[in-house]
């Protein structure tokens, strides 16, 4: 049984795929063999200065009478899960094997680091080492901090999309001859990315994605009334945006016209998906009774955007009685119509009930 061992980590598994040999290394001569060869085969790797480097602290410590011995493990290309299982296994066999309770870790940067806690949960690690070239120190962390971080769609999809259609937007604008209109583009892109990130609408498209997904593999209805749906969105913001270009108006005018030209394709976009939905539903012998409250919301919410967004239009244009005659006419209608769906999906729910129970 020895008392410490010296654990110079290749995670990416440089030794098996360069050379050709298998970890786990154990003992100097066979450390001192894979890192002359892994050196003469790419004098670039950083792994052969890890290897020297456990082999000068082995020397060190043997000099001064420890019980030490140097082993090279190494995991595989496919750095993540399947290259720490593989590091995981060798780690189980040398404790199984030698019994040794303490460990010293050399590593060469922050990508080998990731894996201390699998030597930390099986080893009293005494010593962390990080052998680096002079030249580059800290290079290598930075290069895999970033990596790591992009690598991460969490970070990498609010970052990358944004610039990536705004370098695309300008090479359109360009292309088109009016780089003027790249400004305008880009700062009204941004405009609307950052109302979206602001009121969570990413998570609607996106659960909106998963389900046309599910709906194409499933071969369901809803595949086909979900594509119409978002050509409905698509036509509803065409009509809205030649609306206010129609009439040219500024500041939040602009808003208030496009959401009186575009809200009722909206509604009918989500009252077209509810009805692939419940299609889905019935074949499948669901209960829809919660569903049915859907288009009324969705209707009433219409109704009331529609009428204070044409109360608006009117006002600006001074016709105030009419204006809240639309706003008071539309508030009503938005309530009576949810009062409505409220009670027809309760009655729904109900009768789902008896015929289960029955």
């Amino acid at each position: 049984m020895m008392h410490t061992i010296i654990i110079c980590i290749d995670r990416d598994n440089d030794l098996g795929h360069k050379v050709g040999i298998k970890g786990p290394v154990v003992g100097r001569a066979d450390n001192l063999d894979a890192a002359t060869k892994l050196a003469l085969c790419d004098p670039e790797d950083s792994d052969t200065n890890t290897i020297f480097g456990a082999i000068q602290i082995y020397d060190k410590l043997k000099a001064e009478g420890a019980d030490v011995e140097v082993v090279s493990i190494c995991g595989d290309q496919d750095v993540g899960v399947k290259s720490d299982t593989f590091i995981a296994d060798q780690l189980d066999d040398l404790s199984n094997k030698y019994g040794v309770k303490n460990a010293i870790v050399v590593t060469d940067g922050a990508e080998d680091e990731f894996v201390l806690p699998l030597i930390e949960s099986r080893f009293k690690v005494d010593s962390v080492c990080r052998v680096v070239v002079k030249q580059s120190q800290n290079l290598e962390s930075i290069y895999y901090i970033i990596k790591e971080l992009f690598s991460d769609p969490k970070i990498s999809r609010p970052f990358f999309i944004p610039v990536g259609l705004a370098c695309f937007i300008y090479a359109v604008s360009v292309f088109a001859g009016y780089p003027q209109g790249a400004i305008i583009a880009i700062m009204a892109f941004v405009g609307v990315y950052m109302v979206f990130r602001g009121f969570g609408l990413e998570d609607i498209i996106e659960d909106f994605t998963e389900n046309l997904k599910r709906s194409f593999y499933g071969g369901r209805i809803s595949f086909v009334t979900y594509v119409s749906a978002a050509i409905l969105v698509f036509i509803g913001i065409t009509q809205g945006l030649a609306r206010c270009w129609e009439l040219e108006s500024q500041g939040l005018l602009l808003v208030v016209i496009f959401i009186n030209a575009a809200v009722w394709w909206f509604v009918a976009s989500g009252l077209l998906s509810w009805v692939g939905r419940i299609i889905d539903s019935y074949l499948s012998k669901e209960r829809v009774g919660r569903y049915w409250v859907l288009p009324f919301f969705l209707s009433a919410t219409g109704v009331a955007l529609w009428g204070g967004s044409a109360c608006a239009i009117l006002l600006s244009q001074g016709f105030r009685s009419a204006a809240i005659q639309y706003l008071m006419i539309s508030i009503v209608g938005a309530v009576i119509i949810a009062f409505i769906g409220v009670g027809l999906s309760t009655y729904i729910r109900m009768l789902e009930g008896r015929q289960s129970s029955s």
